[in-house]
């Protein structure tokens, strides 16, 4: 079999984004005011209702399990200290200041893949990054979260202790789980090796035969968030193949996702495929650029590309 020629790369990077106002000689004062305005946490905690202090079991479970593998990857690095129930989002007004105040320049983010450490990054959004790369986070933040962070919306504060200080976050969450957190949302888990698997040929005269690698991110709990791949298929007699198929995917919770593929070579002594896959937390962007058939990933964000070829014999 000949070897796989591909390219793949884990970039961690963040994107953050900065409120810049701008005064207009024909606005009222009072619109400037509330437009430059700046929100806080309290501002919030006054468009909330009380609830019940315990976290529903599904959001004490995640929490419990992000612990334990914070700890399994990143030690004494980053570990959640205490959290605390603000409550309800009960106003529309909540639910703008929520917005917010994910992407303030001085609320703590992360992003990278915690199962290699030195991908890692947490700081305050705004001494992390500038520039352009802030209105990407910005508008990739607002959209993926628009229809996640509603009335009736639960909020915790969580405290998080390690080489980076202590630091406070915003986690939104509801009774089937959390929703969105800056650290929760930023980091991912996932094997950069990605996964291969194989079918078994058979010993009918007809014989097909298919190769099968995908790469899957993980939400700090465990649970799958998204997943990439292709798998190419061969028809073959004897050594001459016959035709060649493929087939690629792209997904991701809350993030982006960009898969594509195609036949290179479907007929002779194998069969060959191209792919461009794709995926990245909201804080970045991806691309496909057709005539060199390849995914690009641009912005701030933890994200996982590959981009190569396949060939596959009988």
């Amino acid at each position: 079999m000949k070897k796989l020629v591909t390219t793949f790369k884990f970039i961690a990077v963040l994107s953050v984004f900065t409120l810049n106002s701008c005064q207009n000689e024909n606005t009222e004062p009072a619109q400037q005011e509330t437009f430059q305005a700046k929100v806080s946490t309290a501002d919030l905690k006054k468009e909330t209702t009380p609830i019940p202090q315990p976290v529903p079991q599904a959001v004490q479970s995640q929490l419990d399990e992000s612990k334990k593998n914070l700890e399994t990857y990143l030690k004494s690095d980053l570990q959640i200290a205490e959290i605390n129930v603000l409550g309800k989002i009960s106003t529309p007004k909540g639910v703008d200041i929520s917005q917010q105040l994910i992407a303030d320049k001085d609320q703590f983010i992360a992003i990278g893949n915690i199962m290699d450490p030195t991908t890692v990054k947490i700081g305050k959004i705004g001494n992390l990054y500038s520039g352009e790369d802030l209105t990407t986070a910005q508008k990739g933040l607002k959209e993926t979260l628009k229809e996640q962070i509603k009335n009736g919306t639960n909020i915790l504060e969580i405290t998080w202790n390690g080489k980076y200080g202590k630091f406070n976050t915003l986690c939104f969450y509801d009774d089937s789980g959390i929703i969105w957190d800056n650290i929760f949302g930023g980091l991912v888990m996932m094997d950069t090796r990605g996964n291969i698997e194989t079918s078994d040929h058979s010993a009918s005269k007809a014989l097909s035969t298919w190769y099968k690698q995908w790469w899957t991110a993980s939400w700090l709990w465990g649970s799958k968030r998204g997943e990439t791949g292709y798998q190419i298929t061969i028809y073959y007699t004897g050594s001459t193949v016959s035709n060649a198929d493929v087939s690629d995917w792209g997904y991701i919770s809350l993030g982006k996702a960009q898969s594509e593929s195609k036949i290179l070579r479907k007929t002779g002594a194998y069969g060959q495929c191209q792919y461009a896959l794709g995926l990245c937390t909201p804080t970045g962007s991806l691309s496909f650029n057709a005539s060199k058939f390849s995914v690009s990933f641009s912005g701030l964000g933890s994200n996982i590309v590959s981009n190569g070829t396949k060939s596959l014999y009988p």
